[in-house]
């Protein structure tokens, strides 16, 4: 078997750069280990980062390239590579429009959605570089509608706008809507927009092959001329005339690799199972230089019991950041404001404290009164269901402390402080509550005040439960040039390999710009990758060998 372009991975990176090879006159392979298409993408909210995107222009947002390099450089502390960063900047809104013109993918704003860190210099306090995709049916993907990974946190028959990730509190759609829906087995979040371009590749007669695992690459003449596979124990070899793209995700599910390479403690990755590492394995293999390696998308978890899979980690995001809440570490203190977006909050957890040598809040735990689970309940729990065992109930802070293990005086004291600060209307020690993006997640009910953060912990029974640190994926891999050439330790391109998404060193390096930093550059840098490996010089011995794709 031969193409011209392999693309290993079917993620949001893969299939964006299987699109732009095809259509830039490549054949196209694309092959998937798991058995299910679409990657930690299908399961995450499927909302795309893109600064300066055509959308913002359409609704008269301003925003420039050179407004979103200041604001990534604010946050990075010059480990960014600048090159990658402004072909990004200045390439994914390209993207973005190619694939609406060329694909069934359609993008519209989420509004007012706010950067991440909306003081810092260049950002987007009201909103606009943050997308998602519409519903889309899934019936028009026929047999493969069953083929696409579905995560366990995030319904798949509702718009990402429609949950507590898009629009604060959430609308939510009728009854009426979800049976709609049914009809066409409408789908939104990352389903939508993996959905889409699925959809894309079969009308190019493009099919991915799954449940098959490449083990390493075939090098000859020092170029990367194709794959060894395996399926079910049988090896085979697919060759590629001109390049490998790797799109295999992370490697956050291989704890080998975690304890090599992360900076800090990973106990609960929220992304799919098959994300091992195996496309870094690969490009270790050949000789890439890596970059990035100690970083993840970082984000707090807890363990909730799901009716189907178990007890899972489920990503805590809104739950922190509404009002009669806070988080205390092992000392039973507070150590951070619980409303910060999820990839700043995983710096938190690897403080390491010099005397005692222990991550000093990791773990941590969620504490809660009644008023907040009767409002809104926690992860699948509502208080209407019985008390699940991964959430610990007391009648006292005196109480709670003695069954979490955390110092009973410290723990009424942290109560106390807080509770008078937030009868005051403020927090004074972390400023929760001052940020729009903290009002964001939010009690929209409260308005647009600190209070939609800030309230006190009053209402007995008591509540905790633990929260670990976790990720939705690694952000460090094979370095690449800005169309995506995997770069070799000695700094040169090594013939024939690119890398795109979370198997190559992230562009955003220790930063998340916003919701969607992870999906931005990966639709990006797998469009980049897949139009310049379709004109690669062919290592087959054919005279023609097209000029590489100028940025």
């Amino acid at each position: 078997m031969t193409h011209d372009v392999i693309v290993l991975g079917s993620g949001a990176a893969g299939l964006a750069a299987v699109l732009s090879a095809h259509d830039a006159g490549a054949d196209v392979g694309i092959y998937e280990k798991a058995e299910y298409v679409g990657g930690t993408a299908a399961w995450s909210g499927g909302m795309v980062w893109m600064p300066n995107n055509p959308h913002m222009k359409a609704n008269g947002i301003s925003d420039s390239p050179e407004e979103a390099f200041e604001y990534i450089k604010s946050l990075t502390h010059g480990l960014v590579d600048d090159s990658l960063l402004r072909a990004f900047l200045e390439h994914g809104p390209e993207a973005v429009s190619w694939l609406e013109e060329h694909t069934p993918v359609e993008f519209e704003l989420i509004a007012g959605f706010p950067d991440y860190h909306p003081t810092h210099p260049g950002a987007k306090e009201s909103g606009g570089r943050t997308m998602a995709c519409p519903l889309f049916p899934f019936a028009e993907l026929g047999e493969w509608a069953s083929k696409v990974w579905v995560g366990h946190q995030l319904p798949s028959n509702i718009a990402i706008s429609e949950t507590t990730f898009g629009e604060g509190a959430g609308t939510g759609p009728t009854s009426e809507d979800l049976e709609r829906r049914k009809i066409r087995d409408e789908r939104g979040t990352g389903q939508a927009l993996v959905g889409a371009m699925l959809r894309g590749c079969l009308d190019r007669g493009i099919t991915p092959r799954t449940g098959v695992r490449a083990r390493s690459l075939i090098v000859e003449d020092g170029r990367v001329a194709g794959v060894r596979f395996d399926t079910d124990g049988v090896e085979f070899e697919v060759r590629a005339r001109r390049a490998v793209i790797l799109a295999t995700g992370g490697f956050e599910h291989n704890a080998e690799r975690v304890r090599s390479f992360l900076r800090g403690p990973l106990d609960r990755p929220v992304s799919v199972p098959t994300n091992t590492g195996d496309g870094l394995d690969m490009a270790m293999r050949v000789g890439a230089s890596l970059g990035n390696m100690r970083e993840a998308w970082w984000a707090p978890t807890i363990d909730i019991d799901h009716p189907d899979l178990g007890r899972v980690p489920w990503l805590v995001n809104g739950e922190r950041s509404r009002p009669h809440s806070i988080m205390v570490n092992r000392a039973g203190v507070r150590f951070a404001n619980e409303s910060a977006n999820y990839n700043a909050f995983g710096a938190a957890f690897h403080y390491l404290d010099v005397s005692s040598y222990n991550y000093s809040n990791h773990p941590a735990w969620l504490i809660f009164d009644h008023h907040y689970l009767t409002k809104f309940g926690l992860a699948s729990h509502s208080v209407a269901s019985e008390l699940p065992d991964w959430i610990t109930r007391a009648e006292s802070f005196e109480t709670l402390a003695k069954a979490i293990d955390v110092p009973e005086t410290a723990l009424v004291a942290t109560v106390r402080r807080w509770n008078e600060n937030a009868v005051a209307g403020h927090d004074p020690d972390f400023g929760r509550g001052e940020s729009t993006l903290d009002r964001w997640w939010g009690d929209r009910d409260a308005g647009d005040s600190a209070a939609a953060n800030v309230a006190p912990l009053d209402a007995p029974p008591y509540y905790a439960v633990q929260v670990r640190s976790g990720a939705l994926g690694t952000k460090g891999g094979p370095c690449t040039d800005a169309h995506g050439r995997v770069q070799s330790v000695d700094g040169t391109a090594i013939p024939g390999l690119y890398a795109a998404g979370n198997a190559m060193a992230s562009v955003m390096g220790m930063t998340y710009g916003g919701a969607g930093g992870t999906l931005g550059p990966a639709l990006t840098y797998g469009w980049l990758a897949g139009r310049d490996a379709a004109v690669a010089p062919r290592g087959d011995g054919d005279p023609s060998r097209p000029e590489t794709t100028q940025l």
